[in-house]
């Protein structure tokens, strides 16, 4: 190794998978958001002017459901600002599939592919990439990535 910076995790930031977020996704994440800060709230306003018995509903609602969606907004707002650094200093790369497993997690499923990065302006690197299973995915399948080697964000087109 020449000591130069990258983005295999040794030499430069850990790797970091964005995933493309559109507007109606965007729009449904903020909308989720806000009804989450809002519901205890209300419940709580119902309560006070309709004199309705949801006092302990409201207070639960506002005590575990606004912090829900205050992170739910902030993650959001992190994703979108990482897609639109992506697409402002992002280099064009090509992502090679090397191989398909099934990956599960707590609450989540779906294919993870293992790739090979290239590109002009930083090293070739492998990185695991998981989303949700896909007719097209197959080893071997060259797609069009978007690499940042300076934070180690990189993005997938399928």
């Amino acid at each position: 190794m020449d000591g130069e910076g990258g983005v295999d995790g040794t030499y430069g930031p850990p790797l970091e998978q964005v995933e493309r977020i559109s507007r109606l996704e965007a729009f449904l994440l903020y909308s989720s958001a806000v009804l989450l800060v809002l519901c205890g709230p209300v419940m709580l306003a119902c309560t006070y002017f309709a004199g309705a018995p949801l006092l302990l509903g409201g207070v639960l609602c506002t005590v575990l459901c606004a912090p829900l969606g205050l992170g739910l907004f902030f993650h959001a707002k992190v994703e979108k600002e990482k897609n639109r650094h992506l697409d402002v200093v992002g280099v064009p790369a090509t992502a090679e599939i090397l191989a398909m497993n099934h990956w599960e997690d707590a609450d989540d499923c779906g294919t993870a592919a293992d790739l090979r990065v290239s590109g002009p302006g930083f090293r070739t690197f492998e990185a695991t990439w998981r989303r949700a299973p896909h007719s097209a995915q197959r080893v071997g399948l060259r797609l069009d990535a978007v690499v940042d080697p300076v934070r180690g964000l990189f993005r997938v087109e399928l």
